[in-house]
């Protein structure tokens, strides 16, 4: 009986319009565990207080619901984009994922409309989840047999590759679980080599803090000035890591309209993202995962990569110079970083001569510090 109501549940999932549906029993392996433990213990985490606030519940599914007996993991597919335009460093890269409408929405829409189906036909408590919740995705999907989580410690899925979100329903009713996916990546090491930062210190391991996708999402503060020539123009997240997976030659394109990137968010010009304010960022970033991060640092990714544009084109060097003037002292601090990298030692003196000692910020009139001192070396 028990097996007749997985798979009607199976074939609705699917009729909904997820791409991938398994089951798996509301635990975790104590692997899971120790692996967050550590995790949380070594510092990865970073600016991430919340994952080491709530790992007693991420740890555990009947820690955070106990009345659970079964995790139901859906995904979409969002694969199939042209990153064409990554190479031009006059122009910003957005991940692939934050280019259309904010996926939580999009799934926990869909999550909650099949909630309601199963709910009317097997009465019973229910709890739908998104990452937003204390909820370990990752391993949980390996155990319902989506797929496993490769070195690089993303999901990794043989029908759809790199490129699947996840949600959760977990159910008071006991159903047999799916078989868990085998690790599959073998021998490869492509997602380590390919990280731009040194992000990866042993396969399945990440340090969140050197993370383009942490750095440039999650940290709150300025960007590590070591690691700020490595991001290149990335402006919000990185798929490096995913893109590289041989797995992704089986990838299919998503289906989903939703998904699908904004023309305005496939590799927008950096000088004038440089020029938005709170309104216009709004504007721009409604009903998108960009909105979340907020202006400020947003602007402060875009500064950065401003900054590392490989030619000095006068437009960028301009917003980098409007930027000085900014409200925030975070996006006035990567702004004189970018000058310092577009323009030349006698224009920077001249520039923190003016400035320096006007600056209420004491980090950003450190930052008017270190540029001087390092136009005095040259």
């Amino acid at each position: 009986m028990t097996a007749a109501i997985r798979e009607a549940i199976r074939a609705q999932a699917l009729a909904m319009g997820f791409d991938a549906v398994g089951f798996a029993e509301a635990r975790l392996a104590e692997a899971a565990r120790a692996d967050l433990a550590e995790y949380i213990d070594r510092g990865y985490h970073g600016d991430m207080g919340w994952l080491a606030h709530t790992a007693a519940r991420r740890g555990d599914p009947r820690t955070l619901w106990p009345d659970a007996r079964t995790v139901i993991v859906l995904g979409l597919n969002y694969g199939g984009v042209d990153d064409s335009g990554a190479a031009d460093p006059e122009r910003g890269v957005i991940s692939v994922y934050a280019r259309g409408q904010d996926y939580h929405d999009t799934v926990k829409k869909r999550l909650k409309t099949l909630a309601r189906w199963i709910a009317e036909r097997w009465p019973g408590e229910l709890k739908v989840f998104v990452d937003t919740a204390p909820v370990m995705e990752k391993p949980l999907a390996q155990r319902a047999g989506l797929g496993w989580q490769g070195k690089h410690t993303n999901l990794v899925s043989r029908e759809f590759g790199s490129w699947l979100f996840l949600g959760e329903i977990y159910l008071s009713l006991a159903l047999a679980p799916d078989i868990p996916e085998e690790d599959h990546c073998g021998g490869c090491r492509r997602c380590l080599d390919a990280c731009p930062t040194d992000a990866f210190p042993a396969p399945y391991r990440i340090d969140a803090r050197r993370c383009i996708s942490y750095l440039t999402i999650e940290h709150k503060g300025p960007i590590p000035h070591e690691l700020r020539p490595l991001i290149g123009n990335r402006i919000f997240g990185c798929d490096d890591c995913l893109a590289v997976c041989p797995w992704n030659k089986f990838a299919q394109a998503g289906h989903e309209p939703a998904f699908l990137p904004r023309e305005q968010l496939t590799a927008p010009r950096l000088a004038e993202l440089a020029m938005l304010d709170d309104a216009g960022f709004r504007t721009l970033f409604a009903g998108t995962s960009v909105k979340r991060t907020g202006r400020d640092r947003f602007l402060r990714n875009v500064l950065t990569a401003i900054g590392n544009a490989v030619r000095s084109e006068p437009a960028l060097a301009a917003a980098a110079r409007r930027c000085l003037d900014d409200p925030s002292p975070l996006v006035r601090g990567a702004a004189i970083w970018a000058l310092g990298r577009l323009a030349g030692p006698e224009q920077i003196a001249a520039e923190a001569e003016a400035r320096r000692a006007l600056e209420p910020d004491p980090e950003v009139r450190a930052e008017w510090q270190r540029l001087t001192a390092a136009a005095e070396v040259q």
